[in-house]
C-alpha cells in the first residue's frame, strides 16, 4: 500500500492535483447543473416533459461518449507530448481530434433533424412521451452540431495548464444555460411558455456562445489554436498513434454508453413512474460524480505528463496515488448518497409511486458511487495515461454486457421484475469489476512513454 504520509509531503503532487481537479470538478458541477436545473423546471410543469427531455437527451449521451473518446485520446497523447515539451506535436494531435469532433458532431445532428421519432422509440413505447422528445431533438440537435468541436477545444487547453479556464467558460455558458431554461420554459418577459421547446432553445443558445468564446480565447497568448498547415494535412506517425489509442476507446466509450442507454431504455418500458424517478436518479448521480470527473482527469494529466517525460518510476508512483485517493472519494461519495436519499423526493412533483421508486434507486445507487469513483479513476484516469485503454472494453463486455444488461431485460421483458431489482441489476457491472480492476493495475502495464 502506498505511503500516504509521503503523498501529503509531496506539495509539487498536491498543487497539481488540486490545481486540475478543483476546475475542473466545478465544470463538472456545472454542467450536471444543466440537466438539474431542467428536470426541477421541467417537472413543476409536468411529469411527462421531465421525463421525455430526459430521455431524448440519451441521444447526446451516446454522442459524448464517442466525443469524450476523441477527447480523451488528445488528452492521452497531449498530456505526454505537453511533458515532453513538444508543443507542435500537442497542435497537430489537437487538429487530429478537432476532425474527428467535428465528423461525429454532424452524424448526431442529422439523425436528430431526420429521424427525432425513430431516437425516441429506442428508448421509450410511450406516445405521452415520444412527441415531447422530438420537438427537444428538433431543436437541441444545432447544439450537437457544436459540443463536440467546443470539447476539443477546452481539452487542449486543460493539458495545456489552463484547466481554470475551461471551468469558467463551461461555468458562465451554464449560468446562462439555466437563466435561458427559466425565460423559455415559463415565459418570462412577456415570451410564450415553450416547455420542452425552450429548453432545447437555451441549450442550443449557450453552446453557441461558449463555442465562439473557445475560438476567441484560444488565440491567446500562451493558448493553442489550431494551426491551419496542420488542420489539412495528414500527420502519419500521429495519425497512426491516434487512431490506435481512439478504437479501443471508442469500442469501450460505445460499449457503456450503449449500455448505459439501454438503461434508461429498460426504465422508460417500466412505465412513466419509473422513467421519472429514474430521470431524477440520473440527475442527482451527475451531480455526484463530479469530483470523479475532476481526479480522473487530474490522473490521466499528472501521470501522464510523469511519463511523458520518461520518468516511469515517478509516474508509477502517482498512479498509486490516484489508487488511494480513488478509494477514498468513493467511500465519502457513498456516506453523502446515503444521506441525501431522503430529501430526493423533493426534487421534483413526481407521484407517490415515483416517489417510492426514488428512494429505492437512490438506495441502490449509495452502494453503486463507489464502483463508478474506483473505476472512472483508475481505468479512465490512470490506465489511460499510459495507453492501457484496451482493459475497459474487456471489462465492459464482461461485466455489463455479460451480466448486468441480460439480467436487467429478463427482468423488464420476461419475468416483469419489481423496479429496484432491475434497477439494482443495472449497477452490477461497476460493483463486479472492481477485483479486476485491482488485479490489472499491480500489473502496471499502463507504465508506458507514448511518445516518439
Amino acid at each position: 500500500m502506498i505511503n500516504t504520509m509521503s503523498m501529503r509531503k509531496d506539495k509539487d503532487f498536491l498543487s497539481k492535483l488540486f490545481h486540475i481537479t478543483l476546475p475542473i470538478t466545478f465544470q463538472n458541477f456545472m454542467l450536471a447543473a444543466v440537466a438539474a436545473a431542467d428536470a426541477v423546471m421541467l417537472g413543476q410543469i409536468h411529469q411527462n416533459s421531465m421525463s421525455a427531455v430526459s430521455i431524448a437527451t440519451q441521444v447526446q449521451f451516446i454522442q459524448n461518449m464517442i466525443i469524450f473518446s476523441i477527447i480523451s485520446v488528445e488528452s492521452i497523447l497531449g498530456a505526454q507530448y505537453w511533458g515532453k515539451g513538444d508543443k507542435d506535436s500537442v497542435n497537430k494531435i489537437f487538429c487530429i481530434g478537432l476532425k474527428w469532433s467535428a465528423a461525429v458532431s454532424l452524424l448526431f445532428f442529422l439523425a436528430c433533424e431526420f429521424c427525432p421519432r425513430l431516437l425516441m422509440r429506442i428508448y421509450t413505447n410511450s406516445e405521452d412521451l415520444i412527441p415531447y422528445g422530438i420537438e427537444y431533438l428538433r431543436i437541441a440537435g444545432f447544439s450537437y452540431l457544436l459540443s463536440g468541436i467546443s470539447q476539443s477545444y477546452l481539452c487542449i487547453m486543460k493539458i495545456s495548464d489552463h484547466p481554470e479556464r475551461t471551468a469558467f467558460i463551461s461555468s458562465c455558458t451554464v449560468v446562462i444555460n439555466i437563466i435561458l431554461n427559466a425565460v423559455f420554459i415559463f415565459g418570462f418577459f412577456g415570451l410564450p411558455q415553450m416547455n420542452v421547446k425552450g429548453a432545447a432553445l437555451a441549450t442550443v443558445i449557450s453552446r453557441v456562445i461558449e463555442f465562439t468564446w473557445c475560438i476567441i480565447i484560444s488565440y491567446k497568448k500562451n493558448y493553442v489554436h489550431p494551426k491551419i498547415r496542420f488542420l489539412f494535412s495528414f500527420h502519419k506517425l500521429l495519425e497512426l498513434d491516434f487512431i490506435k489509442t481512439l478504437f479501443p476507446l471508442v469500442g469501450a466509450a460505445l460499449f457503456w454508453g450503449i449500455g448505459f442507454s439501454a438503461y434508461t431504455s429498460f426504465m422508460g418500458h417500466l412505465g412513466t413512474d419509473a422513467a421519472a424517478a429514474n430521470s431524477i436518479t440520473a440527475v442527482l448521480r451527475d451531480l455526484l460524480c463530479c469530483v470523479c470527473n475532476g481526479l480522473c482527469t487530474a490522473a490521466g494529466i499528472i501521470v501522464g505528463n510523469e511519463l511523458g517525460k520518461g520518468d516511469l518510476e515517478k509516474g508509477k508512483i502517482y498512479g498509486n496515488r490516484m489508487l488511494v485517493l480513488a478509494s477514498i472519494s468513493g467511500l465519502l461519495v457513498v456516506a453523502l448518497c446515503f444521506i441525501i436519499t431522503p430529501f430526493s423526493i423533493h426534487f421534483g412533483k413526481l407521484s407517490e409511486t415515483a416517489d417510492k421508486y426514488l428512494i429505492q434507486m437512490m438506495l441502490v445507487m449509495s452502494v453503486y458511487m463507489f464502483g463508478r469513483y474506483f473505476n472512472t479513476i483508475v481505468i479512465n484516469g490512470v490506465f489511460a495515461a499510459g495507453g492501457d485503454t484496451m482493459f475497459d472494453m474487456y471489462s465492459l463486455a464482461i461485466t455489463m454486457w455479460g451480466i448486468a444488461i441480460p439480467l436487467a431485460a429478463l427482468g423488464t421483458y420476461f419475468f416483469h421484475w419489481p423496479i429496484f431489482l432491475v434497477y439494482a441489476c443495472t449497477c452490477l457491472d461497476e460493483v463486479g469489476k472492481i477485483p479486476w480492476v485491482i488485479f490489472h493495475f499491480k500489473k502496471y502495464k499502463w507504465v508506458k512513454d507514448l511518445t516518439r
